[in-house]
């Protein structure tokens, strides 16, 4: 999808020295991908607690090479 945007400069630079990332649309890509990403961690982190296993599950026996 084709957009226009107004983006800090200033950041933008900073991000790609940081990233080392040389174009800008390469550049927005990895940054909303990182964003949904974390976005995706934080809510699965949002079930701790939540999730009832049973008596007898046992985590250790679904190990590959226990």
């Amino acid at each position: 999808m084709r957009t226009n945007i107004v983006i800090d400069d200033k950041l933008l630079e900073e991000a790609m020295k940081l990233s080392n990332i040389k174009s800008k649309k390469e550049l927005v890509n990895t940054a909303l991908r990182e964003f949904v990403e974390n976005l995706k961690r934080k809510n699965i982190k949002e079930l701790k607690g939540k999730i009832k296993f049973k008596d007898d599950y046992d985590y250790k026996s679904m190990r590959i090479g226990v």
